[in-house]
């Protein structure tokens, strides 16, 4: 009865120490991700008990319109309307939903408006983002990108 217990101690053992490389790899949220329009890519970190993500590239990072580099010029804020895209902060309140998951809210420059927001690790290289108003949800798939 002594060995059975052991190998069960030893098997949950190896479980428990499994599991985070398990996580791993899935590869995490940590890392640059490239929109699926490809037209930016977004870093995304641990920060606290969630994770973060920030503007770090656009493709056209000077507006055509202005010759000057894109600011956020949707956001109904005047103040927050001059900010510039790249360095901007689109998560908040991102925690943790479940292994390699968050919920919380997601910033869209592109109308200036902050939504529902899940994110999931679904492969290697492939990050799932929703947004939702309601019971409406639209999402596309980040992929990983090598900087």
């Amino acid at each position: 009865m002594a060995c059975r217990f052991e190998i069960v101690l030893a098997a949950l053992a190896a479980l428990i120490a499994a599991t985070p490389a398990m996580a791993q790899s899935a590869g995490g949220p940590d890392g640059i991700w490239m929109t699926q329009a490809g037209d930016a890519k977004i870093r995304v970190s641990r920060c606290g008990a969630g994770i973060c993500g920030v503007v770090v590239w656009l493709k056209d990072p000077i507006d055509p319109a202005t010759g000057k580099r894109q600011v956020d010029d949707k956001n109904p804020n005047p103040a927050l309307a001059k900010r510039p895209i790249i360095g901007l902060s689109l998560f908040s309140a991102m925690r943790s939903a479940g292994p390699n998951r968050w919920s919380g809210r997601i910033y869209n420059a592109d109308d200036g408006k902050t939504y529902a927001s899940k994110i999931s690790v679904t492969g290697p290289a492939a990050l799932k983002v929703e947004g939702c108003v309601g019971a409406l949800c639209g999402g596309e798939e980040w992929t990983r990108s090598s900087r």
